[in-house]
């Protein structure tokens, strides 16, 4: 039988490398979310290559992606947490947001 590669690989890669930059952009949620889809996309690969591993190529690139997703996971977390815990010392969102005015009339910058 011919050797394939599994389907859903490459893009749980690409995801798990764009959650790294989206876990800093977007307070943690964006990396906690690309990770999370990556991780469905490589279990459903990984049910096709425990079904046969015979004629499965890239499973060792599945193993890469998995690890890339869990840093990523582990990273939006972290950042997300952090986001929660600056956000409570500042007095809650209305605090934070008087905090984030401050900065805007600070630099004169129009809302």
């Amino acid at each position: 039988m011919e050797q394939q590669k599994l389907p859903n690989v490459t893009i749980s890669l690409v995801l798990g490398i764009i959650s790294f930059a989206c876990c800093c952009l977007s307070s943690g949620l964006g990396g906690i979310i690309m990770s999370g889809i990556a991780f469905f996309l490589l279990r459903k690969d990984e049910q096709k290559y425990q079904s046969n591993p015979e004629i499965y190529t890239n499973y060792s690139q599945l193993k890469t992606a998995k690890i890339i997703a869990i840093i990523g996971l582990v990273l939006g977390v972290i950042t997300l947490i952090w986001t929660i815990i600056q956000i409570n010392q500042m007095g809650g969102i209305d605090g934070y947001m008087e905090k984030v005015n401050e900065m805007l009339e600070q630099y004169g910058i129009e809302q």
